[in-house]
């Protein structure tokens, strides 16, 4: 018996193809939760939900299409309805706020940020409806902290908090939680470009407190917390997983005697 209470939970996550995604999709399952895997394309996680076998369905859905998310959550409902929703499934077009086109700008911000909203909605409704639910979304520590030349990314994300707020706030009455994790640096097969060279790898570990990059199983640790009963209580909060990377800042400030 899992000890966060999860088992026969329906576990919706959004962007389930990605590294982070696929962890979250593997934590969940191996708590005893069905999962419904969703992403823009069936080729993305069918391989995943054949791993994980019948307590596992894969459905194609892409969040910048409200329709799509509709028919993904009638799917979910017809089988019993979502327990649970990460709110995982992001882009990133990058660009200088000078020169970022409207559509690339509009693209980020109807997956990153409406598709969020949308999916709440879509399978939230159901949370709703018998009293009880938990939604996770992933932010990033971009919500607080400017990531120059990544165009929407860090306004989506930052708007992202304040949704989750306000769903918080909206929905709490009526027994559905909604929790941020903000991620730091994680090592993925997106992200894994910056590591390959082992300077820039070197560095960036020397930037955060604790000395090493996250793994998408230390964001999917922290989520299933949030989702399980053993954060009841927990709600309309932020939780930053980072190492410690936002709590870095003054250390960069040049001080007498210190190297």
């Amino acid at each position: 018996m899992s000890w966060l209470g999860l088992e026969g939970k329906t576990a919706v996550i959004t962007g389930a193809g990605g590294g982070i995604g696929q962890a979250l999709a593997r934590a969940f399952s191996g708590q005893g939760a069905r999962v419904v895997l969703v992403d823009r394309t069936l080729e993305r996680t069918q391989p995943l939900a054949a791993e994980l076998g019948n307590n596992a369905l894969a459905l194609a859905c892409d969040l910048a299409r409200a329709e799509e998310i509709a028919a993904a959550a009638d799917r979910v409902q017809e089988q019993g309805g979502a327990d649970i929703l990460v709110n995982n499934a992001g882009v990133l077009r990058p660009g200088l706020l000078d020169s970022v086109s409207a559509e690339d700008w509009s693209m980020m911000l109807s997956v990153n940020l409406t598709g969020y909203m949308l999916a709440a909605q879509a399978f939230g409704r159901g949370m709703v409806a018998k009293g009880a639910g938990a939604l996770v979304h992933v932010a990033s520590v971009a919500a607080s902290q400017p990531q120059p030349a990544s165009g929407a990314y860090s306004a989506s994300k930052a708007a992202i908090l304040m949704l989750s707020r306000q769903l918080a706030y909206e929905w709490g009455p009526k027994g559905v939680r909604s929790n941020t994790l903000s991620p730091g640096l994680v090592r993925t097969p997106l992200s894994e470009a910056f590591y390959t060279d082992p300077e820039t790898k070197t560095r960036r570990e020397a930037m955060v407190p604790l000395r090493r990059i996250a793994t998408p199983d230390d964001m999917a640790d922290v989520a299933l917390f949030l989702a399980s009963p053993r954060a009841s209580y927990v709600t309309g909060q932020d939780i930053v997983v980072d190492g410690g990377l936002t709590q870095s800042l003054m250390g960069l400030v040049p001080r007498p005697g210190y190297a």
